[in-house]
């Protein structure tokens, strides 16, 4: 910093202590600041409700969390869910499970037929439950990507899908005492506004205090289509209680329309993050994550009125192979050495969580852009007289001087300086006293700030274990994971995989449970389940399989990429992939996203049905051999796949699964 910011930030360190100065206004111009702006803000100024800031957990992106060991599992949930901690997520938005792969992953369906109900299915109740634990105000909500086949015997938009949802809602009530509050209508896809007003009808029919969001559509030109709408069908509008909105910007502009803004309904980012230039999540750093992530949540509210910004997803807890890496606040997904990674974004996110709770209102007077490239948003209690303003200065080059002049009936009290940017994650640097209701600061480049006359704040201080890789060899003990569950480590990517008694022997297996294509949200492969490292090379796996109906199994190696967007009809990842059918045949392919699958040998085993049968895959350098029955039936040359994880799968059949081995 330059001039009077060198003074103004000065801070005296012995060991762990940190004094910080407490300052009167400034009433001269820093010499190392080249532009001043000045900010009123109006006790009696006026704009809209805050609705707070919350994350989405979706798409199998927190799989990885509930395998984490204690203490790192609570750790992480403090981190992101614990008033006054870390990014203190005042929101949460869970998928509603349909055993379809939504994204990273299939995420369970809490009904797999129209008499079947179990609400402890999947890992999304019980992250609620830990959020309300850590914050009971914490706003609860739900979406579908997908849904089970039997839904509108294959149709999305019908009354089973409404009485899913409501099911749903009422699930986590009964067995989770969990309100959720608002629930939307499919993820990313064209609304049937017909169902809209029949999902409403059956929310205030059954659990009439959950809000309607409508309707979560992607960067396109349908994607503000529901304003249209709402304002030609007078039903429509009073059945839709918040209008939503995906990744609202094309070419770095917010695109809402100015009908939007005066739709008379909150106006919600529900789902939002940085973005790379090729379309993907990056949080990792502030340099890539953190600094657009401080402008998405001021300029949502400047240019575009929303009220509430989502981020998809609050944690990275799924393997790095699989489609959009990175896109959580936080990043924990090796959960046998417990190790996470806050990142900036945690912070980022802090500078508005720990200033402004939902039912603030902003004053729009006092929101805006800084002369020297900034912007700014201010909100204020609507009680208390207190104010924060949450000022980002990421495209400036130089300091800036900013003057705040306060009127009304605004608190009068220190104003409480927090600042991140490349250097600083989340520090308290100054205390200003206001002087005959004014004060100064000067902000420097590339930094992100928090003023406020409210206290209370605070930074975690947990560390976390150090990393290790994947253990290796690996044999699971399927009997000591708990029934109807997935086992540790094992991330489903289609269908679900659940450990079951076994058929025909004694123990617990894991068994693929799913024998009707689900309503697709996205790309469509087989059933399968993979754990492991990118970096094993040269390993065997093995397993023991059975196919209780017609179908096949398939023993998946050396997976490298797991990206399923990269070739929506690809049915398996990028691998090595033995297949069995119930008939005996087999093969041995080398499958590969945008490029025909090849065949690297095929014949006939005398394979028995609902009898058990060992198959292994071993890999040397270039050399792959395949077994069935301690038989080889191929051993070949290819170099396509090098590295990568080990997985099983099947049809959409019901297949079982034992002595999974990596060694």
């Amino acid at each position: 910093m330059l001039g009077h910011a060198a003074r103004i930030y000065k801070t005296i360190v012995s060991g762990s202590f940190i004094a910080l100065l407490t300052l009167a206004s400034i009433d001269c111009k820093s010499p190392g600041a080249t532009t001043t702006t000045t900010i009123t803000i109006a006790g009696n100024g006026t704009g809209r409700v805050f609705d707070g800031i919350g994350a989405v957990s979706a798409g199998a992106s927190s799989r990885l969390l509930v395998d984490y060991p204690e203490p790192a599992r609570s750790q992480i949930l403090d981190y992101l869910f614990k008033p006054n901690y870390g990014a203190s997520l005042q929101h949460l938005k869970v998928e509603i499970g349909g055993d379809v792969n939504s994204t990273d992953g299939s995420e369970p369906s809490h009904m797999r037929s129209l008499n079947d109900q179990n609400f402890n299915r999947g890992y999304e109740w019980w992250l609620m439950e830990e959020a309300r634990k850590r914050n009971p105000q914490i706003i609860l909500d739900s979406l579908a990507w997908g849904a089970p086949g039997w839904i509108g015997n294959g149709h999305f938009y019908s009354p089973d899908m409404a009485s899913y949802v409501v099911k749903f809602i009422q699930g986590g009530k009964q067995a989770h005492q969990l309100d959720i509050g608002y629930t939307g209508v499919w993820n990313e896809t064209r609304e049937d506004n017909a169902y809209v007003k029949l999902l409403k009808r059956a929310l205030i029919a059954h659990v009439p205090s959950t809000k309607l969001v409508c309707c979560d559509l992607y960067q396109s030109e349908q994607q503000w289509t529901i304003v249209d709408d709402l304002q030609k069908d007078a039903d429509l509008k009073a059945a839709v209680d918040v209008v939503s909105v995906h990744y609202p910007r094309v070419n770095g502009r917010l695109t809402t329309p100015e009908a939007g803004k005066s739709i008379g309904k909150p106006l919600w980012s529900s789902e939002d993050q940085p973005l790379t230039p090729d379309g993907m999540p990056n949080t990792r750093d502030w340099a890539t994550g953190g600094r657009v992530l401080a402008q998405i949540y001021n300029t949502n509210y400047i240019e575009g009125r929303f009220t509430k910004t989502e981020t998809w997803s609050p944690i990275t807890s799924y393997y790095d192979i699989l489609a959009a890496p990175h896109s959580g606040l936080m990043y924990a997904n090796t959960p046998w050495s417990g190790h996470y990674d806050v990142q900036s974004a945690v912070w980022v996110t802090a500078h508005t969580t720990q200033f402004a709770q939902p039912g603030w209102t902003y004053i729009d007077s006092a929101c805006g852009y800084l002369t020297g490239k900034g912007s700014y948003v201010t909100l204020k209690s609507p009680s208390s007289g207190d104010y924060s303003v949450i000022v980002e200065t990421i495209d400036a080059k130089a300091p800036q001087q900013v003057k705040f002049v306060t009127t009304g009936n605004l608190s009068s009290g220190m104003v409480h300086v927090w600042e991140t940017n490349a250097i600083k994650n989340f520090e308290h640097v100054a205390d200003l006293t206001p002087r005959n209701g004014s004060f100064h600061i000067i902000l420097e480049p590339d930094s992100l700030y928090s003023l406020t006359t409210t206290t209370g704040q605070g930074k975690g201080t947990d560390v976390a274990p150090a990393a290790a890789p994947f253990p290796f060899p690996y044999a699971p003990d399927f009997g000591s994971s708990d029934r109807g569950k997935s086992p540790r480590y094992f991330a489903d990517q289609n269908g679900a995989f659940e450990v079951q008694p076994c058929v025909a022997q004694k123990g617990f297996c894991l068994e693929q449970v799913i024998t009707r294509k689900p309503i697709p949200w996205g790309p469509m492969p087989d059933p399968y389940t993979l754990l492991g490292s990118t970096d094993w090379t040269d390993y065997s796996v093995s397993v023991d399989a059975l196919l209780e109906e017609a179908g096949d199994v398939t023993l998946l190696g050396r997976i490298d990429d797991g990206d399923v967007f990269k070739d929506d009809k690809a049915p398996f990842p990028s691998a090595y992939v033995l297949e069995v059918a119930q008939d005996g045949h087999w093969k041995l392919m080398s499958a590969k996203y945008k490029a025909s699958t090849a065949t690297l040998g095929s014949g006939q085993a005398t394979v028995l049905p609902k009898t058990w049968h060992h198959l292994e895959l071993n890999f040397k350098g270039a050399n792959i051999r395949a077994s069935i029955d301690g038989a080889v039936v191929a051993e070949v040359q290819d170099t396509t796949h090098r590295s990568g994880m080990a997985g099983l799968g099947c049809g959409w059949n019901r297949s079982q699964f034992a002595k999974f081995v990596v060694k």
